[in-house]
């Protein structure tokens, strides 16, 4: 989800609820600790020197049961993250406080703003000796050459 849709989403909203992905929320009286830019500059293992960015939200729980971040205060911190920190329309990345710093992608549905689960992956699997993946194939889907059909009275 990129930063405008966040935007657009926050606008309509009367509260804001982010959902883990096992289906519980984060707690109501969550806070918005931060809202960056996150830069990752590396080289892959095929030598591909790249650079990627992300705006990134972190979430935190305080003992601060009484505070709840309204849509308009959330939408008001990303518009000051964009002059001053010059965000451009980046896809999110949430942080949130599990058995250590988790990191989410961010999605929508209508309601809550979901944290889905991101994974690891080789980015340049042509040049460090991965194979690639071959397609799986149903039975049903393979037709054998000379194959007997039935009832054609050929078996």
């Amino acid at each position: 989800m990129k930063l405008s849709e966040v935007k657009v989403a926050l606008n309509k909203l009367k509260t804001i609820g982010f959902q883990l992905p096992n289906g519980e929320l984060v707690p109501n009286h969550f806070h918005v600790t931060e809202v960056g830019k996150i830069t990752k500059h590396f080289i892959d293992c095929g030598g591909t020197v790249r650079k990627e960015e992300v705006v990134n939200f972190q979430l935190w729980n305080a003992d601060d049961y009484d505070h709840r971040l309204h849509p308009e205060k959330l939408v008001h911190i990303i518009e000051l993250s964009e002059k001053t920190l010059g965000l451009s329309d980046e896809e999110i990345e949430v942080e949130y406080q599990g058995n250590t710093i988790e990191k989410f992608g961010l999605d929508f549905d209508g309601k809550h703003f979901l944290l889905t689960s991101k994974q690891t992956d080789c980015l340049a699997k042509d040049q460090c000796g991965i194979p690639a993946e071959k397609p799986k194939l149903q039975f049903s889907e393979i037709q054998a050459v000379n194959s007997c059909k039935p009832g054609s009275g050929c078996c």
